[in-house]
C-alpha cells in the first residue's frame, strides 16, 4: 500500500487499512552507518531506508545484510597438508 505517514506517496509493506502497522506507527530515519548505501532515499530533508523501517535494529548485531556500501570479507581457503604425507612426497 501507499505510505501516508512519513514517506507520503511511496510504496510501503507496513501500511494497512488502519495506517502504519510498524511498531511506533512510522519509519525511523537512517543512522550514520547507513550513509552511502544505495537503498537510502531522501524525503523532506530526512533520509530513510527503502527496505527496513528501523535501520538501527539491522546494525545492532553487526553489519546490515542489505547494505550496498560495504564489502563482505571473503575467507581465504587454507590448504591444510598432512605433515606425514608432505614428508613422503619430498622423498
Amino acid at each position: 500500500m501507499v505510505c501516508t505517514t512519513v514517506r507520503n506517496g511511496s510504496e510501503c509493506i507496513f501500511m494497512g487499512k488502519n495506517g502504519c502497522q510498524f511498531v511506533g506507527g512510522s519509519c525511523h530515519p537512517i543512522i550514520d552507518k547507513c550513509e552511502g548505501c544505495q537503498r537510502v532515499i531522501e524525503y523532506l530533508s530526512e533520509k530513510y531506508c527503502m527496505i527496513f523501517p528501523d535501520p538501527a535494529s539491522k546494525w545492532k548485531n553487526g553489519s546490515c545484510n542489505m547494505a550496498t556500501h560495504i564489502q563482505a570479507e571473503a575467507k581465504k581457503a587454507v590448504n591444510k597438508v598432512n605433515p606425514i604425507k608432505a614428508s613422503k612426497r619430498s622423498q
